[in-house]
């Protein structure tokens, strides 16, 4: 029985689409921070397509996006190194942010 199954929609894309309000966010984490890189998250059954930002710090931040090939269209725009987070994993520095942070005092 498939009661609980989504329709898909037809003519839709895989992800929801992309959020102008979102790409801005991004656009000015790149502009405000130094040594960005861009990694693409995969869809998984809970979330959608990611593209996760870090910075030379450690910083990061995250935005759903509607599919991996935008993700890469828009890094390329900006000119940002974008990797896939399968194939390279998270970066250390990324690792290393969120410790320090866990540490600071409240």
């Amino acid at each position: 029985m498939a009661w609980f199954r989504r329709r898909k929609e037809a003519g839709r894309a895989a992800g929801r689409p992309v959020q102008r309000a979102d790409l801005e966010y991004l656009a000015e984490f790149v502009r405000s921070r130094r040594g960005v890189e861009a990694f693409i998250e995969p869809r998984t059954t809970v979330t959608e397509t990611t593209v996760l930002l870090v910075a030379h710090d450690g910083e990061w931040t995250r935005r759903r996006i509607e599919s991996p090939e935008i993700a890469r269209r828009w890094a390329h725009q900006l000119s940002l190194p974008i990797y896939d987070v399968k194939l390279m994993g998270y970066p250390q520095r990324m690792r290393d942010y969120n410790e320090r942070q866990k540490r600071r005092p409240v």
